[in-house]
């Protein structure tokens, strides 16, 4: 062989470079791995989100029954009304539990933004019914059968509601017009010192607030 003659292995073809099936295996390997762990971060941050979102969703039902029912007791009105077949008076304040609703009571303050021809006193129940808290108000206030009131449903999970009164003496009655009272003059119009409210829920157990009332 003349020494500028090419060798054998000189004239085979340059083998083009490329992967094993070994080596695309332990890629594909790998990268399973890395998008199995990556789709798990992401179910796992999207399921912490939709939990704090019904906690704050939660919270925000709580807050807003608590702002209500805070301000219906504070404005309590000495107004009775007409009951629903207009044959006698409801006390301006009424809780027994004997009726379907927890308390009755009118308040003042209601806004009129539309300033419609109407009053600024409400007749409002709160009702409890299979552990939901119900807010229901009249569209007048000295309403009749044919007057269906409006209900809104503040917060469920409720296991107890429990109100308390105060009357003149300081005292906790545990229903208004208290318990053995004589039906004296303006006894409809009667109103307690304080109201304390407990509301026991499923999820943030004990809840009490004391309220004032006013006037």
């Amino acid at each position: 062989m003349s020494a500028h003659e090419p060798s054998p292995r000189a004239l085979q073809p340059r083998l083009a470079g490329g992967f094993t099936l070994i080596e695309v295996l332990v890629a594909v390997f790998i990268f399973s791995v890395i998008a199995v762990m990556a789709y798990g971060g992401y179910n796992d941050s999207a399921r912490q989100a939709e939990i704090s979102k019904a906690q704050m969703q939660r919270l925000e039902q709580l807050q807003t029954t608590v702002r209500l029912m805070t301000q219906d007791f504070e404005q309590l009105a000495p107004r009775p009304v007409r009951d629903l077949l207009g044959q006698g008076l409801e006390n301006a304040l009424n809780s027994d539990a004997r009726s379907d609703y927890v308390v009755a009571l009118t308040r003042a303050g209601w806004s009129n933004p539309a300033g419609t021809q109407r009053s600024t006193l409400q007749r409002v129940h709160y009702v409890l019914k299979d552990n939901k808290l119900r807010r229901e108000h009249g569209s007048v206030l000295d309403a009749t059968l044919a007057n269906e009131p409006v209900k809104r449903e503040l917060i469920d999970k409720v296991e107890e509601l429990h109100i308390r009164y105060m009357d003149a003496n300081k005292q906790w009655q545990e229903q208004w017009p208290p318990l053995n009272t004589q039906q004296v003059a303006g006894m409809t119009r009667s109103r307690p010192v304080a109201i304390e409210v407990t509301l026991i829920l499923e999820d943030y157990g004990e809840i009490k607030r004391l309220i004032e009332v006013g006037g």
